[in-house]
């Protein structure tokens, strides 16, 4: 059963929000411009209102529009052409928005990573995308950029190229090559045309309503989609985002009041600390909205960070990269309607299908389905995997995406999200894979054999080892490869890993931790 797209809880719009909303309508409705437009629109609407802001200062839309055209022209001298990738590895900042812009302003796709991605990440990365351009501060990735026959260049030298002339970007190009983990081990790019992200930036920002006044801070990774389109989106509204460098701390507080934020995307773990922080700060603060997605904010998480921001609401949403978005709640919704999360974009369909992909009547649990404008164009290089993820959709118009997930749909078309279907999950943020788990471990030296399941119902996410290390050099080496947040909780070392008959990893019979030899 197809599920209708809700009314939304939008604020009352001023002159500029009305410009806002027009173009977002265009976007979701209408011809669906390349994502470069979201830029120019924002320069020619808001010039002069405060754009990117970094550590370091702050830039007018106007101002990152002339920016990007500069570094478009600096990659037109490299010999970018369109079709070619463009591999970022940057801070958030002011400097890599100019750089996304300015290489999708020329058709290039951009590749966004971690900035502090390790060499073992950005190695994959680099042999499947086969940039044309890296663009990075950090040196040491040169002779790794050299290997792929790719450029590696800073942000600087690109900043100061020559204004380039107008390149006609197609809106079926790719605009960006998102990498994100799968079952295969290896993470898989999703390639993301113009004319997807512009719809899916429109279909969100008409429910959430950014507004030309708002100041969205975000501490997410620009290499993971939900902070990546934050500017899009404001963009889109006219809105100020700021992009503070580091992880957040005991002082997060004193930034938000700085920046004035009034809009704050989170995960679990960013919610939880910014709820024990304001527990001690009473200070009220300008915050008008919270966004979550990635991992549910749910229980006492949602409750507590309620309780510490009173005049703030919460709007809980759902999505994949291989979509960016399928459902969003209207602004507390989950008050009335626990753990929903929320209708279907506009413009979209979501179905709840059995294991044949028929569709099921609301109430009954299934893989969650969705189709519309913005389905993403596949995984690149990868045929099979994305047979197996984009197929028809149950109506028969077009693709949809099999998302794995379950849950079901209530009368009214909101989304409960149940769980996984997989060893895909969700973790402070990231959505993993034990394959990335076990293929890391293998790079560390001295590991034989790995095996990795997904987390306890507790949240302990555990991999056992076949080495001569101990457990706290495993865990190490997985830090130095994957970080913080994707680093298990637990290693068990063992002298060999259970098999089943055709040779695999029998994970069921993998010992409990208090039974595995040392």
């Amino acid at each position: 059963m197809s599920a209708a797209a809700g009314t939304s809880k939008a604020p009352k719009a001023d002159g500029h929000l009305a410009c806002a909303g027009e173009a977002a309508g265009a976007i979701a409705g209408g011809p669906v411009p390349d994502v470069v437009a979201l830029l120019d629109g924002a320069a020619g609407r808001f010039g002069e209102r405060p754009g990117v802001t970094d550590h370091a200062g702050s830039w007018t839309w106007r101002r990152l529009q002339a920016a990007s055209r500069r570094v478009a022209g600096a990659l037109l001298a490299l010999g970018v052409a369109p079709g070619d990738r463009v591999l970022v590895v940057l801070p958030p900042g002011r400097q890599f928005a100019a750089v996304l812009f300015g290489a999708m302003r020329v058709g290039a796709a951009v590749v966004p990573a971690g900035s502090s991605a390790s060499p073992f990440e950005l190695s994959w990365v680099l042999t499947d995308a086969q940039p044309r351009v890296l663009v990075s501060d950090r040196a040491e990735l040169t002779a790794l950029a050299e290997r792929v026959g790719a450029r590696a260049i800073t942000p600087v030298a690109l900043l100061d190229g020559p204004v380039a002339e107008p390149v006609a970007v197609l809106a079926d190009g790719t605009a960006l090559l998102l990498y994100t983990s799968g079952s295969t081990g290896r993470p898989k790019g999703i390639v993301c045309p113009h004319r997807a992200v512009a719809f899916a930036t429109g279909a969100i920002f008409r429910r959430l309503a950014y507004r030309p006044d708002d100041v969205v801070f975000t501490r997410l990774p620009l290499s993971f989609d939900y902070g990546l389109y934050q500017i899009f989106l404001c963009a889109l509204a006219g809105a100020e985002l700021v992009l503070p460098q580091g992880a957040a701390s005991s002082r997060e507080l004193v930034a938000l009041r700085a920046a004035g934020a009034t809009v704050v995307p989170v995960v679990p773990t960013y919610a939880a600390m910014l709820a024990r922080l304001a527990a001690r700060d009473r200070r009220p603060l300008p915050v008008r909205l919270f966004t979550n997605t990635g991992a549910a904010l749910v229980g006492q998480d949602v409750k507590r960070l309620r309780g510490a921001f009173p005049g703030a609401a919460v709007v809980c949403m759902y999505g994949m990269s291989e979509c960016k978005r399928i459902t969003i709640a209207d602004p507390d919704e989950d008050l009335a309607h626990p753990a929903t999360v929320g209708r279907a974009l506009p413009g979209t369909r979501l179905w709840v299908v059995d294991p044949s992909g028929t569709p099921l009547p609301p109430g009954e649990s299934g893989e969650i389905v969705v189709a519309g404008p913005h389905v993403m164009a596949g995984y690149w290089r990868a045929e099979e995997q994305s047979a197996r993820r984009f197929r028809p959709a149950p109506d028969g118009d077009g693709p949809a995406v099999f998302t794995g997930d379950h849950g079901c749909l209530d009368a009214e078309g909101r989304l409960y999200f149940a769980g996984r279907a997989d060893d895909l999950f969700k973790r402070r943020g990231w959505r993993m894979g034990t394959q990335e788990l076990e293929l890391a471990m293998l790079d560390i030296p001295g590991v034989r054999a790995a095996a990795a399941v997904p987390p306890a119902p507790d949240g302990t996410l555990t991999v056992w080892a076949v080495t001569d290390l101990a457990p706290e050099r495993v865990l190490r080496g997985l830090f130095e490869r994957l970080g913080a947040a994707r680093t298990p909780d637990r290693c068990v070392v063992v002298a060999d890993l259970p098999r089943t008959a055709h040779g695999k990893v029998d994970r069921a019979a993998l010992p409990r931790p208090e039974e595995a030899a040392r």
